[in-house]
């Protein structure tokens, strides 16, 4: 057995970054998390990072905005995964550089974790929010740097729970609103399975300079069949009102931040279909529950139990 990698985790507090943080402590691997000194003083976090140490996870003190304490703490790993949040998709261009510095990365995978951005047919504001992260990933090619870039598509702990329902706070008993015609199939993941399945990726060769879609079968529904899903578990139809595209679009435009960005995703993935609607081909892209049959995956239909 190859000794496992020693992985960096930057934005590991965020919401995907914990799970990722998690998995890769929990399969072994000599894990770091970058942590701000204001996130150690931050009350709110206390509890994660608490988990962080006993989990024997290893905190190093440094900011992205910090080359010299970025640099030292890239120099001690082999592999560096960004989870940063959508506001500081940019500043990974610091993260690039100090990758080249340190010159020792098997590896990065930069923050990612939803649409193949390659493959949008978004409008805006989504469509320079997909750009930002299209321009990371220009600029880690640009460089050199191997790399491998997670699409696990939709988080399951973001739509599932209310089927996407503004407003809800459980999924919907009595009526659901549908943008488009609801047929074309989108992707749901349990954000544990994204973790386990991204730290799977890490050292395997299949895995390099290729897009890791987390796309299994069982999680693939279109808005139609997810409600039909639901209603068979709660033993009642639902009234649904289909939204027609023009009027999605017009919704998208009079909205406010981050709401127009929402629902901008949600018109690129269930009227424009984009997390389903082209081929992995092998020159560009794999499958994770092809690749690793192993995993023990929440399907959407187990997800949803415990709604019911």
């Amino acid at each position: 057995m190859a000794e496992k990698s020693k992985i960096l985790i930057i934005g590991g507090t965020g919401y995907i970054g914990k799970f990722i943080v998690e998995a890769s402590a929990k399969s072994g691997h000599p894990t770091f998390a970058l942590v701000r000194e204001s996130t150690l003083s931050d009350p709110a976090k206390a509890k994660l990072i608490d988990g962080f140490k006993s989990s024997g996870v290893t905190l190093i003190h440094g900011d992205l905005n910090d080359q010299e304490s970025l640099v030292e703490a890239i120099k001690q790993v082999d592999v560096v995964i960004s989870t940063v949040g959508s506001l500081q998709i940019l500043d990974q261009t610091k993260i690039i550089a100090a990758i080249k510095e340190a010159g020792n990365i098997k590896r990065f995978f930069p923050s990612e974790f939803g649409n193949d951005v390659d493959r949008v047919h978004a409008v805006e504001p989504a469509k320079s929010t997909f750009g930002l992260k299209a321009q990371i990933r220009r600029a880690i090619e640009a460089e050199g740097i191997p790399y491998t870039y997670v699409s696990s598509n939709y988080f399951a702990g973001y739509f599932l729970p209310t089927l996407g329902q503004p407003g809800l706070s459980a999924p919907p008993r009595d009526k659901v609103i549908i943008p488009g015609d609801g047929n074309p199939k989108a992707v749901f993941n349990e954000e544990h399975d994204i973790g386990t399945f991204t730290i799977k990726a890490v050292d395997d060769p299949r895995t390099l300079n290729k897009i890791l879609y987390i796309r299994p079968p069982k999680n693939t529904y279109s808005y139609n069949e997810l409600v039909s899903l639901w209603e068979k578990k709660i033993g009642k139809t639902l009234g649904r009102t289909y939204v027609p595209e023009d009027e999605v679009l017009k919704q998208i435009q009079e909205s406010p931040i981050p709401f127009n960005i929402i629902f901008g995703i949600n018109h690129s993935v269930f009227v424009k279909g984009d997390h389903t609607n082209f081929e992995i081909e092998p020159s560009f892209g794999v499958e994770a529950s092809e690749l690793y049959p192993d995993v023990k995956y929440t399907t959407v239909e187990e997800y949803l139990d415990q709604f019911v």
